[in-house]
């Protein structure tokens, strides 16, 4: 059981631990860029950033039920309940297992039968194993899908650098195979796609057995425990996390999909370089803030407010620090960039101030956002993803009328602003207890 000095501890040791894996990742994320474009070209680097983005739909299909469970796991401990706790977590998984099978097989006769050369405004000569390679990237992240709950077993018993450190070893598996190929002359589009997705399934088909029969065999996934009760609290908190992740998805996600359609594939190699170097700031934000989601739940289901509103001063510091990193990233930029990929891409300056702004803006959002999230406040975001609605028309308009990515660049950040405003509207009320009507949880 927490008390407030001890819930400060574990978030600071999560902190710790957290910036040692966040800090390798980002090196693998260094040294894998200039390496991709070593194994593919500008144009076919921009084809398989396209398909990751489109992958990542894959991954929010679980409606929320990952983000439910971390919640739920978190107050079920924080009361001693095992049983419920051994529940969530088998109806998660059996939950998981129903979701993914039709959207397997949707998805499968969509690639195979579909045109998905028109649909990514891909040239056929130069990749004609496309069509392959994004069925076996759909199965195995299929896969994954089942077995990256365990992640969010881990944040629900407030360890995330955990969940940090089986992310960054499917990074590292990834890195080192890719070179492999490169190495061994092997890098084709369809290895280079196969490798960078097969490499997080085997981490976590490995956690598996260490996390269920050695660390926590308390909590083992039993078909005897899926509840059909838990199942349906879980989907309750878990579809709006879920909308959430689909509006998050729809306007900024598919941002490498709406290059590629509005300008060309090319065009997301150099958006991706700057978004992959300025992100490294989103990196540290998100060592520093995911501890705090899960501690807030707790904080909050034991009504311990003074801790919270402590935690949101030190927030605030750490805001503005991000602020001038982000502004000192932007100035040498162009040295990192010359350092970093030498002349085999050119990125505007131009558009390293724009993705600088929209990181910067997408970090303010997560300051208020994982407090909100970790007290269950998500009526009013699900209201702001209105703005995830409008994206892509207003994108499409500017892009159609200015053929200027900045243009572009600039709606991305112009949506964002809308839910920020509210995000620390309604967490300024809940704090100081003057939350009511639509502003309450």
């Amino acid at each position: 059981m927490l008390n407030s000095k001890s819930r400060s501890h574990m978030v600071f040791y999560n902190i710790i631990a957290s910036f040692i894996a966040k800090g390798w990742s980002a090196v693998v994320m260094l040294f894998m860029v200039p390496l991709t474009l070593k194994c593919l070209d500008v144009y076919q680097n921009g084809v398989w950033l396209t398909i990751s983005s489109l992958l990542v739909w894959i991954d929010q299909m679980d409606i929320g039920l990952g983000n439910g469970l971390r919640n739920s796991l978190t107050t079920y401990i924080a009361h001693d309940d095992i049983k419920k706790a051994r529940q969530a977590i088998s109806s998660t998984m059996a939950m998981l297992v129903i979701i993914i099978l039709p959207i397997f097989v949707i998805l499968s006769l969509l690639v195979w039968y579909g045109n998905v050369y028109a649909f990514l405004n891909v040239i056929p000569e130069k990749i004609p194993e496309l069509r392959v390679a994004l069925l076996s990237a759909v199965t195995l992240v299929c896969f994954t899908f089942v077995f990256k709950f365990i992640g969010n077993v881990y944040m629900g018993m407030q360890l995330p650098a955990v969940n940090n450190y089986i992310i960054t070893l499917g990074q590292t598996i990834a890195l080192l195979t890719t070179w492999l190929l490169f190495v061994y002359d092997k890098a084709t589009f369809f290895n280079i796609v196969v490798v960078n997705t097969a490499s997080p399934l085997l981490i976590y088909i490995f956690s598996y057995p260490y996390t269920f029969y050695v660390k926590y065999p308390s909590l083992r996934p039993s078909f005897s425990f899926v509840s059909l009760q838990s199942a349906f609290q879980l989907g309750n908190l878990g579809v709006k996390f879920f909308w959430l992740q689909v509006a998050g998805i729809i306007q900024f996600m598919t941002t490498n999909i709406l290059i590629s359609k509005f300008f060309t594939p090319a065009m997301v190699t150099p958006y991706q370089i700057a978004y992959k170097y300025l992100s490294l700031v989103i990196v540290l934000f998100t060592v520093v803030c995911m501890p705090f989601w899960n501690a807030t739940t707790d904080a909050y289901a034991r009504g311990d407010m003074s801790w919270i509103e402590s935690a949101s001063r030190k927030m605030n510091i750490f805001t503005f620090i991000i602020f001038l990193l982000l502004v000192l990233m932007t100035v040498i930029s162009p040295y990192i960039y010359h350092l970093w990929i030498g002349d085999d891409c050119y990125v505007p300056f131009g558009m390293t101030i724009m993705v600088s702004i929209y990181i910067f803006l997408l970090a303010l959002s997560m300051r208020y956002s994982y407090f909100l999230n970790g007290v269950g406040a998500l009526r009013l975001q699900l209201y702001m993803t209105v703005t995830a609605v409008i994206f892509i028309p207003l994108a499409w308009i500017t892009s159609s009328y200015t053929h200027n990515i900045m243009w572009f660049l600039a709606v991305m950040c112009l949506c964002n602003i809308p839910g920020i405003l509210v995000n620390l509207i309604q967490f300024n009320k809940i704090l100081k207890g003057k939350a009511e009507r639509a502003w309450r949880i």
